[in-house]
């Protein structure tokens, strides 16, 4: 009986082994859709380490409150989430990308941030049909290369290119000026691009530019081309760079007499800012949580009982381009990435955070509505919502 007993345990020792390895194998399948449930993997990819972790943090923030809101759904699609860090270092970008792609089956990607770690992916994700949409890298070359569009790429911020246009047109429509100076980082794509479309729209429109001078990105003395500029008497002063040296800048050309309206781009959206030396002047953004619309107030309370802060630009768009994945994926009602990436591409009529009635034009890129903010008072204020 001893020994009939002990084989007894063991029976029902490896019974109930193998009920469990069961239980966990039907558990996995669940997780994978092969237990009668649809379901689509979506990866974020995001500096969420490195020298830009804050943005990935708010990046990330975004991406969860927009999966959170659509109770993890996108038709009759159940949603399964996986992050990636980038490091916003290219190489990493391409490894983590490829992860995802080859090993982890993940067809749809919002990410990455930066345009250096985006470029790189956008092209590994066209190349394997894997539907892919970024917040916000700005750089054209995201969604085209070599004049060939990546039809599998989408970004749900305006290009840099854009914001030159609108600051351009808003400074001849609505605020009436016909003369302008531009001072530009001749080493800065972002700073030239925005300096070159700023004239060419600003001379479309019949307004005058009286002077276009460039310097290099480590100069601190700007006496020169400000005294230059000076003498010309221009009614606006295109500043396209970053809050540090549009604030040097700016403090040098009042010194120097030069009353004109200053303007820029996102650029000077920074704490940091010289609030003092830029009052009065105009800047374009792609987002202000002080934007009176219904769409902007809800999500901004949201976000602040969410995670305690007011949400930025990175969070705002990466909520956005979230939505926007999610909106094609249930459009479509399907996982195959042809019918998504149709789908997103057909969009029509989108309300989001950062613009009302979006479509997306033949790159790729949204056709929406752009902040214009005035420094007034100290800080920053909402003027509207300008169309290109």
């Amino acid at each position: 009986m001893g020994n009939k007993k002990a084989w007894f345990a063991v029976l029902v020792a490896l019974l109930a082994l193998a009920l469990l390895a069961t239980g966990c194998g039907q558990g996995q399948k669940g997780t994978t859709g092969t237990s009668g449930e649809k379901k689509i993997k979506l990866a974020l990819i995001a500096p969420l380490t490195g020298d830009v972790k804050t943005f990935g943090e708010s990046a990330k923030n975004g991406f969860l409150l927009a999966l959170e809101q659509a109770g993890y759904k996108a038709g009759d699609y159940k949603i399964e989430h996986v992050i990636y860090d980038d490091r916003n270092d290219a190489t990493e970008a391409v490894n983590v990308a490829t992860k995802a792609i080859t090993q982890d089956g993940v067809k749809f990607i919002v990410g990455s941030l930066t345009s250096k770690c985006t470029i790189p992916i956008s092209k590994l994700a066209n190349d394997n049909k894997v539907v892919m949409i970024s917040g916000t890298a700005t750089n054209p070359k995201v969604t085209v290369d070599e004049g060939k569009r990546k039809e599998y790429v989408f970004r749900a911020c305006f290009i840099d290119p854009v914001q030159g246009t609108v600051a351009a047109k808003f400074a001849l429509n609505e605020l009436k000026l016909k003369t302008a100076a531009i001072l530009y980082d001749q080493a800065n794509d972002y700073s030239i691009g925005l300096a070159n479309n700023f004239k060419e729209a600003f001379t479309a429109g019949g307004g005058q530019v009286l002077a276009m001078e460039a310097y290099s990105t480590n100069d601190t003395d700007f006496s020169a081309v400000l005294t230059n500029i000076a003498k010309k008497n221009p009614d606006v002063l295109f500043l396209p760079d970053y809050y540090q040296k549009v604030s040097l800048i700016g403090k040098q050309a009042r010194e120097k007499g030069i009353k004109a309206v200053f303007m820029g781009g996102d650029g000077w959206d920074s704490a940091e800012l010289d609030y003092k030396t830029m009052e009065g002047g105009y800047f374009t953004n792609h987002y202000s949580a002080d934007d009176p619309r219904p769409a902007v107030k809800t999500f901004v309370e949201q976000y602040k009982a969410k995670y305690g802060t007011v949400p930025d630009a990175l969070a705002t768009l990466f909520y956005d381009a979230t939505n926007i994945m999610l909106n094609a994926i249930k459009t479509a009602n399907s996982d195959d990435p042809v019918k998504v990436k149709e789908a997103m591409q057909n969009t029509k009529g989108l309300n989001i955070v950062s613009g009302d009635n979006i479509s997306f034009d033949k790159d790729g890129n949204p056709v929406k509505p752009v902040a214009i903010l005035k420094i007034e008072g100290g800080k920053q204020k909402f003027v509207t919502m300008y169309r290109p």
